[in-house]
Parts: C-alpha cells; sequence; structure tokens
C-alpha cells in the first residue's frame, strides 16, 4: 500500500513507450466512469449554490482522474497492460467482409433459436391446457 502511496504523487511514466494504447484506453474508462458518477453526483446537488454543485464533482474529477493516471503507471498494472497489448498485436483479426458475414450468421441463428423457442413454448402452454394445468385464455 506504501508503493501506492509514494507513485500516487509521481509525475513520471514506467516504461513510457511501450502499451500506450491499453494504457489510455484504460485510463479513459476509469475516467469515465468517474465523470459518470461526478455528474449523478453534479444532479443530485441540483438545490445548492453553484460553487457547490459545480465546484465539489470538478474536484472529484480531478483527483479521480489523476489518480486513475497514476493507477495505469503503476509498475504490476503497467507491465499487466503492456503484455496485454502484445497479446493483442499477436492476434489475427478479421476483414471487414469476415466480420459482416459471421454477424449474419450469428443474427441468423439468435433469430432462428428464438422462433424455435417460441415454438417449444407454445407446444408446452398447448399441452399444459389440455393437462388442465393452465387455464384457458378469454
Amino acid at each position: 500500500m506504501g508503493a501506492f502511496f509514494q507513485e500516487l504523487f509521481q509525475v513520471g511514466l514506467y516504461k513510457r513507450s511501450q502499451g500506450r494504447v491499453t494504457r489510455q484506453v484504460t485510463w479513459a474508462a476509469l475516467a469515465g466512469a468517474c465523470l459518470f458518477g461526478c455528474a449523478q453526483l453534479m444532479a443530485r446537488l441540483v438545490e445548492q449554490p453553484a460553487a457547490v454543485r459545480y465546484g465539489v464533482p470538478l474536484l472529484i474529477f480531478a483527483c479521480c482522474a489523476w489518480i486513475s493516471y497514476r493507477i495505469v503507471n503503476l509498475p504490476r498494472f503497467a507491465d499487466f497492460l503492456i503484455a496485454v497489448q502484445a497479446e493483442m498485436n499477436k492476434v489475427s483479426w478479421p476483414t471487414q467482409a469476415e466480420l459482416i458475414r459471421s454477424s449474419i450468421v450469428v443474427i441468423f441463428v439468435i433469430f432462428f433459436l428464438a422462433v424455435i423457442l417460441w415454438g417449444f413454448d407454445q407446444v408446452w402452454m398447448l399441452l399444459f391446457q389440455i393437462l388442465g394445468l393452465l387455464g384457458r385464455e378469454p
């Protein structure tokens, strides 16, 4: 825990040129979640003076953004994000045509399964009505 607080007040970057994309996206996700929370807080402070309504969420967001920035530069976490980016670079991503074809197949299968499930539901409903377990609809 002491290493975290020591790292929190540093300005330098750990392994500056490695894992930049994953670090930036991770920071943006953390800051975005904090921004959402601060917007909710600001909405709840509607009856407070403007300085409190805008100042408190802004101060909290600034602190959270700095903490998020420092978290993605903690050596253990930064090494993890660097490894994640290295693995993502190894992946062979599909072409746009393959992606479209695969998406069409998935969407078709989902609708096909929905129709099958609807059919099973109708059969069970009919069977339960015949057995008297379900009341008949008017």
